[in-house]
């Protein structure tokens, strides 16, 4: 088996994002990661089985007595949650996950007030945690950083798993974990996702949600990809080249209400003017086009879903609310049941759990 001991950083950064997942390995043969990092890991088979640990854990947690027993689980274990990048969502989905597994939680949400203050590194601060803490959850706005620490870790005195809660531009794994689980669960009882037509629209060149959701829906049958965006913001080629390399289906587009016709899932986005390179430079793009109201409402199929990763600002009207095709406050909590699942399996706990009288 590889391990991330058995090749050096250069090498291991030169890789492919597939032939890097072998390394991030917990088990041989298993396939579950150890260090969670990129959309890549995942491939339907592991998918389906976190969406059961999901179920699972949901299903237990109705009790107090399955609440309980969760909350021992993990007791004996200790989580830093690293945001160096400002979030509210994320953060509390990744502490109650691990609140409902029992496991203890410190927290860095501000340099300012750790050691990075004094000049200390990014990777000393996060080595320092790693003597403390048995897993470390981390979001930052520096591309590349928890692959870095995650081998940097791995061959330290104490390696613990890294996982990545948002990395630059470049990946979400995470937020495409609940994305699937939503997409799950919005159509278990409709013939499953095989099939469907998911629209995105918004900032798709920036925003990694969509770049990590838009892989994983790659490894169910037939779905097609829409993309709709204006020509500044409109996904970025590497995106693309996936899917054709694939044999996936998709279309470029600058029509969210014909889209929207013929979507299954609708997948908002807003913009993300906080990686413009000068300033109020997204404003000056219209995004009049692409946003979602009444009209487009009236557009959508009666089993069709809305979806938003959140924080949103004008994409989405407030009187979609309360529509039940509005799946997106249903897709922030799945997060929470969708992480408590990868924490249990990086750990070794998913067949306890599943096994459990509960």
């Amino acid at each position: 088996m590889s391990r991330l001991t058995d090749i050096s950083w250069e090498d291991f950064e030169r890789l492919g994002l597939e032939a890097k997942k072998p390394y991030l390995e917990r088990f041989e043969g298993d396939g579950m990661p150890y260090h969670t990092l990129f959309a890549q890991q995942f491939d339907r088979a592991l998918l389906m089985r976190l969406c059961a640990l999901a179920n699972r854990i949901r299903f237990i947690n109705k009790s107090k007595e399955g609440a309980l027993y969760l909350k021992n689980v993990l007791a004996h274990k200790r989580a830093m949650l690293y945001f160096s990048q400002p979030s509210s969502r994320t953060f509390l989905s990744h502490l109650a996950a691990c609140q409902l597994l029992g496991i203890t939680t410190g927290s860095v949400r501000d340099a300012a007030t750790s050691s990075e203050f004094k000049g200390e590194s990014r990777e000393d601060s996060i080595r320092t945690f790693s003597s403390y803490f048995d897993m470390i959850i981390m979001r930052s706005p520096e591309q590349g950083l928890a692959e870095k620490m995650a081998w940097e870790l791995s061959n330290s005195e104490r390696p613990v798993p890294i996982l990545n809660a948002g990395s630059g531009k470049d990946q979400h794994p995470t937020q495409a974990l609940l994305d699937i689980y939503t997409l799950v669960r919005s159509f278990e009882r409709k013939g499953g996702i095989d099939g469907r037509t998911v629209t995105f629209c918004g900032d798709l060149k920036r925003g990694r949600t969509v770049r990590s959701l838009s892989y994983l829906l790659t490894d169910f049958r037939d779905v097609k990809q829409v993309f709709v965006a204006p020509p500044e913001l409109q996904v970025p080629d590497d995106v693309t080249a996936i899917l054709r390399e694939k044999g996936v289906r998709y279309e470029i587009s600058d029509d969210l209400r014909a889209a929207t016709r013929a979507s299954d899932a609708v997948y908002m986005t807003r913009i993300q003017d906080e990686w413009d390179n000068a300033k109020g430079e997204s404003a000056r793009i219209d995004t009049s086009r692409f946003k979602f109201g009444a009209e487009e409402l009236e557009l959508l199929g009666p089993d069709s879903i809305i979806m938003h990763p959140l924080p949103r600002r004008d994409e989405i009207a407030t009187c979609c609310d309360h529509d039940p095709r509005a799946m997106y406050w249903r897709q922030m909590r799945n997060g929470m049941w969708i992480r408590a699942a990868l924490i249990a399996s990086t750990f070794g706990f998913e067949r306890e759990i599943m096994d459990c009288g509960y």
